[in-house]
């Protein structure tokens, strides 16, 4: 076994597999940017070394500066994590010609696999079903537009060497396969440098489903059951679980021993994903094969009991695996939701800045249920433009789907962080959806659910009732609080009204709240002013606490806390309201103020994030129409196109290519 392993990746998946080399006896060594210098996984490690600046394609990228590191700390293996040189063929071989141990495949299975183009024909050789269409070269749109015509529509327009959504159209028509084959294959060009595109039958309301493999060195494979990524926001994943709602033992079985014979026609040796589009009627067709870790890999863990990570260090030592097929068996269910650095109420533009509180629900295991939290950052560290926006990955697992979406979206309701946006409420409001909760999926449940985006709403209903009555036990610890103060006057006794009227923003719920022990009690108004049925809350929150938590008439509830003027902000179950918790006197008064106008920006254009100027499409004094291109700006990793959302004359621009700019500056205004 190794004595000391290098990590060539940051975030949550360095500090994943240091924690795994830790439990094993590893000693880890830590790779780490300028901008990564106080970074969690430069702190969790027991070395670290500096590798370049900021940019990834001058430090994380960078093969020599691996080897260099490897080297100057003495480390014999390195695991890439995902992402970054992971599923690179020329870094394993680079490892290997300086005596260094690669912790995954071996790169001819990563190059066989690595093209999407000769994965599926491989694919097919090894008799794995895939889905109808053509696979050798494309001359130009017209022929396009003929082999769409043969496979039958719709069909997917995909770039060879794609990933992350990018080089991909979908057509219904002739003339959408003439225009999308040729934005796929421009795309396909500046993403990757390689302009092949391919084109295949497009399953309508399909589902993603993929199977996790593992193989050693001595030629033994066996897989760990399927995970469904079918939760999707512009092809990419955002909420994933194990097992899936669609399979049945016999489909796992076949989608199984498929991915099985695939991994051992490439004489694969490590973790890896073969992912499936299947069809709501149980046919799977092969899309593609991940050599490398999957984001989603802990949920697979949580319902097999397998470290995917030590079995990976194991393989890469020469070991064979301890497991045989007959060996896996499924418990329960798992729940994946990534947390990531991104305003879900502005269309998930990244959010760059600094954790002033990075609170997230304690891992635990009790009662038959498990909370895991993955993350690669800390209270005080800074979400960085540069990298990936993710925070963290919240896992829960259940003995039933039930159970571990309900544990998931306690978790949610709990986790909190602030000084950056987060798309929590976002995640939150799914959990809750009534589609997702009955297992109703297809990659296309986020376009079809919000297809004007994700929006704040006032609660309503029993969710209403929730939220007005934590505000009002709140609001009551608040006041005795006040009260205690001591050195104050002598004077006329606080009057203690009962009856209070509750605002989520101006939506009045009226109720009558009091104190039992350690206990309020909260009675809500009928519309005839009579009260209705007790509802106990039991909490031991104080002022300042970033979340209540407690119980409902015995049941679990966390809500989250923030103050504001006047009275404080809640979250729960995805909406974020402001509360007020008024006398009727006060709320009679209030009822007579006028809401604030809100200011008109509607002639600047800002800057909707922290970011990075790529280019001004525009010049002082030029005519512009709705729609076009104003602006491009860069943050973590992604490029957002700034349009006029009307007609108008641009007056002057503020800003330049290639300068960085705050969120809100000022880019360009209109006359």
């Amino acid at each position: 076994m190794f004595k000391r392993i290098l990590i060539a990746n940051r975030g949550e998946i360095a500090c994943r597999v240091i924690k795994t080399a830790r439990r094993m006896g590893i000693e880890t060594v830590a790779v780490y940017s300028e901008a990564d210098r106080d970074a969690l996984h430069v702190e969790m490690a027991d070395e670290a070394v500096l590798i370049g600046p900021p940019a990834a394609a001058e430090s994380y990228l960078v093969i020599e500066k691996i080897v260099e590191a490897c080297k100057k700390t003495g480390a014999e293996a390195v695991h890439p994590g995902y992402g970054f040189l992971s599923e690179r063929e020329a870094f394993p071989r680079a490892l290997a010609e300086a005596g260094i141990v690669f912790i995954g495949p071996n790169p001819g299975a990563i190059a066989a696999m690595g093209d999407k183009i000769e994965s599926k024909k491989a694919a097919a050789q090894a008799k794995v079903s895939t889905v109808p269409g053509f696979l050798g070269v494309i001359e130009d749109a017209k022929h396009a537009v003929k082999i769409a015509d043969e496979i039958g529509y719709p069909v997917m327009i995909k770039a060879s060497a794609g990933g992350g959504g990018k080089g991909m159209r979908i057509a219904h028509s002739t003339a959408e396969v003439a225009e999308g084959f040729n934005l796929a294959k421009a795309e396909a060009k500046a993403s990757f440098g390689d302009d092949r595109v391919f084109i295949e039958k497009f399953i309508v309301d399909p589902r993603h489903i993929e199977i996790q493999v593992l193989g050693d060195k001595h030629g033994n494979v066996i897989y760990l059951g399927e995970r469904e990524c079918s939760i999707q926001r512009r092809n990419q994943k955002v909420i994933e679980e194990a097992p899936s709602p669609l399979l049945d033992e016999v489909t796992r079985r076949k989608m199984g021993e498929q991915a099985v014979a695939l991994a051992k026609a490439v004489n694969y040796d490590s973790a890896g994903t073969v992912e499936f589009v299947a069809g709501q009627d149980k046919s799977f067709y092969f899309l593609e094969m991940n050599t490398r870790l999957q984001v989603e890999h802990p949920v697979t863990e949580m319902v097999t009991g397998i470290d995917l990570v030590e079995q990976m260090i194991r393989v890469a030592a020469g070991e064979k695996l301890a497991l045989a097929q007959k060996d896996v068996t499924l418990k329960g269910w798992a729940i994946e939701s990534r947390v990531y650095a991104e305003d879900p109420f502005r269309n998930f533009l990244p959010s760059i800045g600094r954790l002033v509180k990075y609170r997230p629900p304690a891992e635990s295991a009790a009662s038959g249920i498990t909370v895991r939290n993955d993350t690669g950052v800390q209270e005080g560290g800074e979400i960085s433009m540069f990298y990936d926006p993710m925070i963290a990955k919240l896992v829960t697992h259940g003995p039933s789907r039930a159970a571990a979406i309900e544990a998931q979206t306690h978790a949610l309701d709990a986790f909190y962080v602030d000084g950056i946006r987060h798309n929590i409420p976002f995640l939150s409001a799914l959990m809750t959806h009534p589609r997702w909760r009955e297992g109703n999926l297809s990659t296309g449940f986020i376009a079809e659910e919000f297809p004007q985006g994700f929006h704040p709403r006032v609660p309503e209903g029993e969710v209403a009732r929730r939220i007005a009555a934590v505000g009002a036990a709140i609001d009551r610890v608040i006041g005795e609080r006040k009260r205690k103060i001591s050195g104050q006057m002598i004077g006329r006794a606080v009057i203690r009204e009962r009856r209070r009227c509750v605002w989520l923003e101006r939506s009045e719920v009226p109720l009558d709240v009091i104190r039992e022990g350690e206990a309020f009690v909260v009675r809500f108004a009928n519309p005839d002013g009579s009260l209705g049925q007790p509802h106990q809350l039991l909490s031991s929150w104080m002022p300042g606490d970033p979340v209540w938590e407690g119980t409902i008439d015995g049941h679990p509830v966390a809500v989250q806390v923030r103050a504001i003027p006047n009275g404080f902000k809640l979250a729960h179950h995805g909406y974020e309201v402001s509360v007020n918790v008024f006398t009727e006197r006060e709320a009679a008064s209030a009822r007579w103020m006028k809401e604030a106008d809100k200011a008109d920006t509607g002639k600047k254009v800002l800057c909707p994030m922290p970011g990075l100027i790529v280019s001004i499409a525009v010049t002082e004094g030029q005519e512009v129409k709705a729609g076009e291109t104003l602006a491009v700006v860069e943050a973590m990793k992604m490029q957002n196109v700034l349009r006029a959302e009307r007609d108008g004359t641009v007056k002057k621009i503020h800003a330049s290519a290639g300068a960085t700019l705050a969120v809100d500056a000022m880019i360009l205004e209109f006359a």
